[in-house]
């Protein structure tokens, strides 16, 4: 099926209200496409077809947890990765592939390509975008720190290449807490983008002066805190897994907070059989295969305080499909390209985090997992 026939999802979403002027997400309004999911005859063809387009292409995929099953599963089969936005980067600048197939969204492919300059990345669908990179244009975010001088400047990843460049220091959900309190030591004073609930987390666990832009993931920010606590009543035994882009008040009744590889490792350390996990239900594939003895319940983003956007699972990730993977690596179309000196830019922020996190004490976690709402 053509990307000209097949359906639109439109996503609205509201613009949070205004804490500071300047400092709002400008994206109302946002649309994905609806990948036709294949019959199992053409899922085990696409399958073949990448596994020899990727040996004859010298390439490698690497998967986010978020998007299909199939496409995590093959990415693993075929010697690729499944895991966040930054270890498919540093991944793919590790191996020796020199074709890089990114199924996620954009700020993803935009990373690896800022780490592998030389190498070409592909994306099955360059359209699949991120509600947090939609949200802080990189205009209006430079106008908000040209005001702010003042402040050091630290972004998520979830960020355009050109909101990279203008940062000093760019974080994941996984060291965030560490690299914020290092910059509170030092007595600096922070602006951050883009998740405000994020930066509202990082700032009870550390104390620092910071300043938001106020953006929101459509996915974490329709979790409902009243919902998730009768869910608990039903489950009295089960555990509560929350990523930290969730609202403060779904945050406050997790048993663990943290980043999707956090989350990973409490359904994999902790002793409980039951789990109610608040993040993108893409999530759930990779539980359930890692532990097979467990159960995870989608947190609820359903009932009467909801509007349910997104039903706990991203539409851009979904735009990601078999089809387009087949598609790119046949044609060499969809290449992520970053303008070299944007690139280099957004690269020290990268390389200041990488720089800092390696000189975490042995056995310290910069992956985030802190029972009873901790650091993550």
């Amino acid at each position: 099926m053509s990307s000209a026939t097949l359906p639109d999802i439109r996503v609205d979403y509201e613009q949070p209200e205004t804490a500071q002027a300047g400092a709002a997400c400008g994206t109302r309004h946002a649309w994905a496409r609806v990948p036709a999911e294949p019959s199992q005859a053409e899922r085990a063809a696409l399958k073949q077809r990448i596994r020899s387009l990727l040996q004859s292409r010298n390439a490698v995929m690497v998967s986010h947890y978020y998007v299909h099953p199939d496409l995590q599963d093959l990415a693993e089969e075929t010697g690729g990765l499944v895991s966040d936005s930054l270890e498919m980067a540093r991944f793919g600048r590790d191996h020796t592939a020199q074709t890089l197939v990114v199924s996620g969204v954009r700020f993803m492919g935009e990373t690896a390509k800022i780490l592998s300059p030389h190498k070409t990345v592909l994306m099955p669908d360059p359209d699949a975008t991120c509600s947090l990179d939609l949200g802080c244009p990189v205009d209006d975010f430079t106008a908000f720190c040209d005001a702010h001088p003042d402040r050091t400047v630290v972004v998520y990843a979830n960020t355009s290449a050109a909101v990279k460049a203008r940062a000093d220091w760019l974080v994941t959900s996984g060291c965030a807490v560490d690299v914020v309190a290092h910059l509170k030591s030092q007595g600096k004073k922070i602006l951050w983008a883009p998740d405000r609930h994020l930066g509202a987390y990082v700032q009870r666990e550390t104390g620092a002066d910071m300043l938001f832009w106020n953006g929101a993931c459509i996915v974490h920010d329709e979790f409902k805190a009243f919902e998730l606590a009768e869910l608990k009543k039903e489950h009295p035994l089960a555990r509560v897994l929350v990523h930290p882009e969730s609202h403060p008040d779904v945050v406050v009744l997790a048993d663990a907070v943290g980043s999707t590889s956090a989350i990973l490792k409490a359904a994999r350390e902790m002793d409980v059989k039951e789990f109610i996990v608040a993040t993108d239900n893409g999530m759930m594939h990779k539980l359930r295969r890692l532990n097979p003895g467990k159960t995870f319940i989608e947190a609820p983003t359903a009932g009467n305080s909801a509007t349910c956007k997104s039903c706990a699972h991203c539409p851009w990730m979904a735009m990601n499909s078999l089809a387009g993977l087949a598609h790119v690596l046949e044609t060499g179309t969809n290449e992520v390209l970053v303008d070299e000196g944007t690139g280099l830019r957004a690269r020290l922020p990268i390389d200041r985090m990488l720089a800092f996190t390696a000189t975490l004490r042995p056995g310290q976690a910069a992956a985030g997992l802190v029972p009873n709402v901790g650091a993550a």
